[in-house]
């Protein structure tokens, strides 16, 4: 941890109950804390529905077309404007339709086609008025004709707080339409076949949704009662609790011969322990168990602590574990690595490892280091990481945090949600190594990385507690459809 940071359809708990909570992790997942007396629901939880869109397709039938019926310039001359007479919409609309579907289903959204193809202003005029009664989360339009363009704009931008449009490459003469390319919350997509980007466009549409519709807890010395409040970009409802809250959970727990014994079975699934004596690691298992409890009394889908001074409560290993079951953890009661850390587990369906960046100004490498990696990098039911249970680094007592091995090679996103901005940034890489403490320093984790494309890697800091994400540039571009859709200004180098 630093010393320089700034203070201040399916949910979680099913997915967990479904295997999230394997390997290491499952050790305490399932720990009687939750039976506990202590851990009595202080909240109820929200309830989280899923994302909903609704869909419709753009085009002539030929035979309007050949009868001199289509409602644009060309009419008169029967004229087959582009994607021209041997596109076959209609086949390539069920095609479309199937994977849509599909790809819904996948994302636990839900997804309403327009049933027939909308050709004529009335229709889309019809369209916009039942979507605004609907109130859908976005809408997507599909537009395979050169000339509907204008309607496709109309629908996309009077429908819904957020949209998507796929124009088919050929289905458009010369440049594309300004207004879409550029319009405000709005994800354009002008390709061939291109289901991933359409793909990237749900998703950050289930993610929006499902933040909305989560709670964070920030819980710190700071307030002297439970206070809520929430986020003005994302919409995640937030919780202040007091630290004190927190400690008597702590204080609470037992170190009975339970906790012993999983503390210590956890120890043997380390590749060494360096310096961390049974009695902190069964501090560890404390720590964990009351996090977990607190939790559960208010039903949260995330946390953040102003853990740095905690001591022999410091919730280090607790944090790593959470964030590889998708509750995602952020230290020092950081709102913004918390968010980010959200962001990823909806966007990219993966566990972030928060850190404090420092940069190898020599060989132009970025360097990222903190206490609460997660062995779990591509998803709870992904492999686990090796490590190593080593001191934590900047305090007495010698507490334990995790040294987590990331692979060579592996391609990553650094990544970070600047709320009081509105901005989000993306920058994509390739790890070297996790290099060894000493000839390195920083805390228990370490990763070094180069960062694709930048020719002073210290241009990309964001501040303190960004998030590194196991991830490709088809991956980075989730963020960056995110960021348009939901008006964030968007920097990195994608």
């Amino acid at each position: 941890m630093c010393q320089s940071c700034e203070a201040g359809r399916l949910g979680r708990r099913e997915f967990l109950a479904m295997g999230g909570a394997m390997g290491a992790s499952m050790l305490f997942a399932s720990g009687d804390a939750g039976k506990d007396a202590a851990a009595e629901p202080g909240m109820p939880r929200r309830a989280q529905k899923p994302a909903r869109v609704m869909a419709a397709f753009l085009y002539p039938p030929a035979d309007v077309v050949n009868a001199g019926k289509m409602e644009d310039s060309w009419a008169k001359h029967q004229w087959f404007t582009w994607p021209g007479n041997q596109f076959q919409p209609e086949a390539q609309q069920e095609k479309f339709t199937a994977k849509i579907r599909e790809m819904a289903q996948s994302l636990g959204m839900e997804i309403e086609f327009a049933p027939q193809a909308i050709y004529q202003r009335a229709k889309a005029n019809e369209f916009v008025a039942r979507a605004r009664q609907a109130a859908p989360d976005a809408v997507l339009i599909v537009n395979f004709w050169n000339t509907l363009s204008t309607l496709a704009f109309q629908m996309a931008t009077e429908s819904a707080p957020a949209a998507i449009v796929y124009h088919a490459l050929g289905a458009n003469h010369q440049l594309p339409p300004e207004s879409l390319r550029k319009a405000e919350g709005l994800y354009y997509i002008h390709s061939m076949d291109n289901f991933a980007e359409i793909e990237r466009g749900l998703r950050a549409v289930r993610a929006k949704k499902m933040l909305a519709q989560s709670r964070m807890l920030r819980i710190s010395g700071n307030p002297t009662a439970v206070s809520p409040n929430r986020e003005k970009t994302l919409g995640v409802e937030i919780i202040s609790v007091p630290a004190a809250e927190l400690n008597a959970l702590f204080d609470a727990i037992q170190p009975d011969e339970g906790l012993r014994r999983e503390a210590l079975d956890f120890a043997k699934q380390a590749a060494r322990v360096t310096d961390v004596s049974d009695e902190f690691l069964v501090e560890a298992m404390r720590a964990h168990r009351a996090v977990r409890q607190i939790v559960d009394r208010y039903a949260a889908d995330a946390i953040t602590i102003e853990c740095l001074m905690l001591k022999h409560r410091k919730p280090c290993v607790s944090f790593a574990l959470n964030n590889a079951e998708f509750l995602p953890s952020g230290c020092e009661n950081h709102l913004d690595a918390t968010l980010t850390l959200m962001l990823g587990r909806w966007l990219l369906d993966r566990a972030g490892f928060q850190h404090n960046p420092e940069f190898d100004t020599s060989e132009n490498r970025y360097f990222a280091a903190h206490c609460t990696c997660a062995l779990k990098l591509h998803g709870p039911q992904g492999p686990s990481q090796p490590f190593a249970v080593r001191p934590f680094f900047h305090q007495l007592p010698k507490t334990a945090a995790l040294d987590v091995q990331w692979p060579p090679g592996e391609p990553i996103l650094v990544v970070k949600h600047l709320s009081d901005k509105e901005t989000l940034t993306c920058w994509t890489g390739k790890v070297i190594e996790s290099p060894p403490s000493p000839p390195t320093g920083g805390c228990a984790t370490r990763v070094l990385m180069t960062i694709d494309g930048v020719s002073d890697v210290c241009e990309i800091y964001a501040g303190p507690h960004p998030v590194l994400f196991c991830g490709d540039r088809g991956d980075a571009r989730r963020l960056k459809a995110f960021a348009r859709m939901y008006r964030l200004k968007f920097e990195g180098n994608v």
